[in-house]
């Protein structure tokens, strides 16, 4: 199993939710982060001609485990819904998921996703 961790546009998700939802990926949880990437924020004009800089910018991260066969078709749906073709359009990470347990009946695996 893999667990994708899939930072966006706060605006994109509702079109990544119902990209996974439809996919048949219904589980998932959704994290409101702040952070930046390589272009380090934005630059604002301001009054008089000053500028300022908003360095951490509000972002969402999609949480979604997901058996290993059905990795590359989840992350391929978060991107075609996620991307915007701008700079911040965001990142995606994928780490190994060792185990799943559902607490009510305490089935483990793949079953358990």
């Amino acid at each position: 199993m893999k667990k994708i961790e899939a930072i966006i546009r706060p605006e994109k998700l509702n079109d990544v939710k119902g990209a996974l939802e439809n996919a048949g990926f219904v589980g998932m949880n959704i994290v409101h982060v702040t952070g930046r990437g390589a272009q380090k924020g934005i630059v604002h004009g301001g009054r008089g001609g000053e500028t300022y800089t908003v360095d951490m910018l509000p972002k969402l991260k999609v949480e979604v485990i997901v058996k290993d066969a059905d990795l590359k078709r989840a992350v391929d749906l978060v991107i075609a819904a996620a991307r915007t073709g701008n700079i911040g359009d965001g990142k995606i990470f994928v780490l190994p998921v060792e185990n799943a347990i559902r607490v009510r009946t305490g089935e483990e695996g793949e079953v358990a996703v």
